[in-house]
């Protein structure tokens, strides 16, 4: 695919650089801040855009520009790379968009089947969460939602925690090694103890009950 990519850290700038072209992948440029990412995207169509979350023009630059790309390219899948995995900052990328975006820790992207897998699932609409912030959220939930923690059985709470990775029923079932169908009873069972409307549509609902959780996080923090 055509990728983008903005990263103020020259050598890891490079380096990915490097990692996406052994992948296959296509870099029509790379740039070491935010604004120059917006002026490339403007002439060079891509199909993923990969941003450092702190680079310039802000401390945050990353999410700034990203809001800048999705106004303009609305159909430009976003990820963003930082060596921290803060809750803050995921609530600020899914405040950006719910679609087709991704928040993972650099360290997590170093090898070409992973970096692939993270794009391709981005480019196909998909969410995509570094695990370790979306088990740490799931299993870390404020005390103002203890109630609806409880409610859920360890199996939801996974299946939960693989939603919020942005895995789809297929990716769960595999994980845990069980067969679809007992992935779509959980994931029922945990759309009627969060209380989500009936009436909204399948990717809605899981959006939703994967914000619970990051909602219940920043409540707590």
């Amino acid at each position: 695919m055509r990728v983008a990519l903005a990263e103020d850290g020259a050598l890891f700038r490079d380096g990915l650089m490097m990692l996406l072209e052994a992948a296959g992948h296509e870099v029509v440029g790379a740039t070491a801040d935010g604004d120059a990412l917006v002026e490339l995207l403007a002439t060079e169509p891509a199909d993923v855009a990969i941003l450092d979350i702190r680079m310039p023009p802000e401390p945050d630059g990353g999410l700034v520009t990203a809001e800048r790309l999705r106004a303009a390219h609305p159909k430009l899948g976003l990820l963003f790379l930082s060596h921290y995995a803060e809750a803050h900052y995921l609530m600020r990328v899914l405040q950006i968009g719910t679609d087709a975006i991704g928040y993972r820790l650099k360290e997590k992207v170093g090898s070409v089947d992973v970096l692939s897998d993270t794009l391709t699932r981005i480019r196909d609409g998909e969410i995509v969460i570094e695990p370790v912030l979306a088990r740490r959220l799931v299993e870390r939930p404020s005390s103002s939602r203890r109630d609806v923690v409880a409610a859920l059985s360890g199996r939801e709470q996974e299946v939960l925690r693989l939603m919020a990775e942005g895995r789809s029923n297929g990716g769960i079932a595999h994980q845990l090694v069980v067969m679809p169908k007992a992935v779509e009873k959980h994931i029922a069972n945990i759309f009627s103890k969060l209380g989500l409307p009936a009436d909204a549509a399948e990717h809605h609902r899981r959006v939703l009950a994967v914000l619970t959780y990051l909602r219940s996080q920043q409540d707590g923090a």
